[in-house]
């Protein structure tokens, strides 16, 4: 899977790096990060969209809680989930569009203190091809 990083400016003007794996792909997009047993701070999975639009997630079969963080094409984080709960089936999505959704672990948002309106700057995913 291509490996890229996100920079993401708070509210406030702090940067916080997270380096990704890129889901790009059908498969890669469904699969996720199910099954990993851990996600070290400070890393985490891009999945990039073909389209913006409402993108819905659950966590099928991934064994530790998660942050989703929805992001727009202009780089806007337009919502973010926190903590979602390992092996839930209940249908997770903010409802604005969005092309990009960054998981990382658990609590990580707060922490950093990120909300919505923060902006996502992306490094290594220019030459990776999004598939529908």
């Amino acid at each position: 899977m291509p490996r890229a990083r996100v920079l993401l400016e708070d509210v406030s003007g702090g940067v916080h790096a997270v380096d990704v794996e890129v889901a790009a792909t059908p498969d890669t997009r469904s699969r996720g990060l199910m099954w990993r047993k851990e996600l070290p701070e400070g890393q985490g999975m891009l999945f990039i969209f073909p389209d913006e639009e409402v993108q819905r997630f659950w966590m099928r079969n991934t064994l530790i809680a998660l942050d989703m963080i929805f992001i727009n094409s202009a780089g806007r984080v337009v919502g973010i989930i926190e903590n979602a709960a390992p092996r839930s089936l209940v249908q997770r999505f903010v409802s604005e569009p969005g092309r990009y959704v960054l998981e990382v672990p658990g609590g990580w948002s707060r922490k950093v203190g990120l909300g919505r309106g923060a902006h996502a700057r992306f490094e290594g995913v220019e030459h990776i091809p999004v598939i529908p």
